[in-house]
């Protein structure tokens, strides 16, 4: 079944597809930003439409994918096409978005306004997640949320603020109502143990999970 208001959006990082990604994208909507085009056909979905300044584009992308509408903008612009695809899904009526090639790419710059980027859109009252295959990565605002990742899996939580009262359960190293300076490296390397638990009395963070590591275990 299609949903309407959830958007893979389509971004220019690595992807490694597997079974989350896949559970991740099936039966969602789909907008394109440049180069993130390439990972459309691997996905074996169609986006709606295409955006960016097609700066990034691999050759032989345009020709394959013609068919496809665009919507083209200047490369002088003071948005990236990944915001830009963003606004998009937004307009078209989206509540949850999913952030694919999210990660990694050739620009350390892009990589982490997708992370800031995430954080902001979740204060905007969107579910937001990002992924690359190999890592995950979800907004921790004040409040609670959970997570299903297999046990023994590593995950981290990256603070953007100084954190108030972070909580983790279902985790080899849990916290209660911990305060978390900002830059602080006590939250890096956490072993989840199944389902997890996460709660903030306030600041904001990243939860950043990686499904297949169990090096931590």
């Amino acid at each position: 079944m299609t949903s309407h208001s959830t958007f893979a959006i389509l971004l220019g990082g690595a992807l490694e597809i597997d079974d989350r990604v896949l559970a991740l994208t099936e039966g969602v909507r789909s907008i394109a930003a440049d180069g993130g085009m390439a990972h459309a056909q691997a996905l074996g979905i169609l986006p709606e439409v295409w955006v960016g300044d097609f700066d990034s584009t691999p050759a032989g992308l345009s020709e394959f994918h013609a068919a496809t509408p665009r919507m083209p903008f200047p490369a002088e612009k003071n948005f990236t096409d990944g915001e830009l695809a963003i606004e998009q899904a937004i307009e078209r009526g989206a509540t949850r978005l999913v952030l694919i090639g999210a990660f990694g790419g050739p620009r350390t710059d892009h990589a982490l306004s997708h992370l800031l980027q995430a954080v902001t859109l979740a204060e905007r009252g969107l579910d937001v997640v990002l992924t690359s295959g190999v890592e995950e990565a979800v907004p921790l605002l004040p409040g609670s949320r959970d997570l299903d990742l297999p046990a023994g899996s590593l995950f981290s939580v990256i603070a953007f603020t100084a954190l108030a009262g972070l909580s983790l359960s279902g985790a080899k190293y849990p916290l209660d109502e911990a305060d978390i300076a900002f830059g602080a490296s006590r939250t890096i390397s956490n072993v989840a143990e199944g389902r997890l638990t996460a709660s903030l009395v306030s600041g904001r963070a990243l939860i950043i999970a990686r499904p297949h590591d169990f090096s931590g275990a």
